[in-house]
């Protein structure tokens, strides 16, 4: 049974070509809905002119205008970037805080990958909306979780189809949702 699983793991990846790149929107997709992370590891890109995704850009778009926007990083893409007092300060934007433990996760992330690449920095969550922030540092707890996560969304990646679709909270604003709920 075993080997018959690792043949079919293997044949698998040479189906994806290479391991999935993990970046800021899987890590924020896998603490939302793990069929997201199958379905974007896949290439299948969600409906680019979803309502929601296209408020999203114009709230990070429009915000924080005199900070450096959209900085790439390896596989990530960080909204806002600036130096305070010595510190590198990484900025991730969201719409509103209602998906608070997943923006989290997004931004340990990008501390992590800093961190493993010799830069400290810590991270701000910005809610123009609502008018808030949050700072968020990296703890060893995060980076053992983070380790966890990577895991997860590479056997999420290998599976031969997605997971099954489960209704959440979620899915009302999702821009999968036609490729789940039609």
């Amino acid at each position: 049974m075993f080997q018959r699983i690792c043949m079919a793991q293997v044949t698998f990846m040479t189906l994806l070509s290479e391991p999935p790149r993990i970046g800021g929107t899987l890590v924020w997709y896998y603490a939302i809905c793990r069929r997201e992370v199958w379905l974007m590891s896949h290439g299948i890109e969600p409906d680019r002119e979803d309502e929601f995704l296209r408020m999203g850009r114009l709230i990070d778009q429009n915000s924080y205008g005199r900070q450096r926007h959209a900085i790439e990083f390896g596989n990530n893409k960080f909204d806002i970037i600036r130096e305070e007092k010595g510190t590198l300060v990484v900025g991730e934007v969201k719409k509103s805080s209602r998906s608070l433990e997943a923006a989290k996760l997004q931004l340990a992330h990008y501390l992590y990958e800093l961190l493993k690449n010799g830069i400290n920095a810590r991270g701000e969550l910005l809610f123009p909306k609502e008018k808030r922030r949050e700072t968020i540092d990296l703890t060893d707890e995060m980076e053992t979780r983070l380790d966890e996560v990577y895991g997860d969304i590479r056997s999420i990646a290998l599976q031969s189809a997605p997971p099954p679709a489960k209704k959440c909270t979620y899915c009302r604003s999702c821009a999968y949702k036609d490729f789940c709920w039609s």
